[in-house]
């Protein structure tokens, strides 16, 4: 049986011309060095059987970064299964957010592997906006059909530059 994992995925348009979203970087010492094709939607499990997708994933969003959705038009995604096997579902919704306070929880984690000492870290290390065409190039390879999903909804809005030195 497949694990379930929903999440939000914040847009906004930057001068009425660009869409920017919201993506974040896991936290731990994995995760470290990692930049392009790291990145994630705010997401994480939940149970299919007792839980309502979009509840998990406002769930998880306040969890990870420490807040809670804001309040605008929702989008909800037909569910993908991701190359891991677990089922991801995405809700985008449309509203700006100030992450510059932004606090993720918290995992334990034996660190380094074998010394017996634990150690905590955060589930997002850090969070950003981005263009959807930079975005498309730090999200993990999974989660980059929610962007097309997304530029299809928003007729007239453009990706950005994917060359943010350009």
């Amino acid at each position: 049986m497949p694990k379930y994992s929903a999440g939000v995925l914040l847009h906004r348009s930057v001068d009425g011309a660009v869409v920017e979203v919201l993506i974040g970087h896991p936290g731990g010492p994995f995760w470290a060095r990692k930049d392009d094709g790291a990145w994630s939607i705010p997401k994480g499990e939940y149970d299919p059987d007792t839980d309502d997708p979009w509840s998990a994933a406002q769930r998880e969003f306040a969890e990870e970064l420490g807040c809670d959705v804001p309040v605008g038009p929702r989008i909800e995604f037909d569910a993908v299964k991701q190359p891991s096997g677990k089922v991801l579902t995405v809700f985008a919704v449309d509203a700006d957010l100030d992450v510059t306070e932004a606090q993720s929880n918290t995992f334990a984690l034996e660190w380094p592997k074998g010394s017996g000492r634990i150690q905590e870290f955060p589930e997002l290390d850090r969070v950003g906006w981005f263009p959807v065409a930079q975005a498309r190039r730090k999200l993990l390879n999974g989660h980059v059909v929610f962007l097309d999903r997304l530029m299809t909804h928003l007729p007239g809005l453009g990706e950005g530059d994917p060359d943010p030195a350009g």
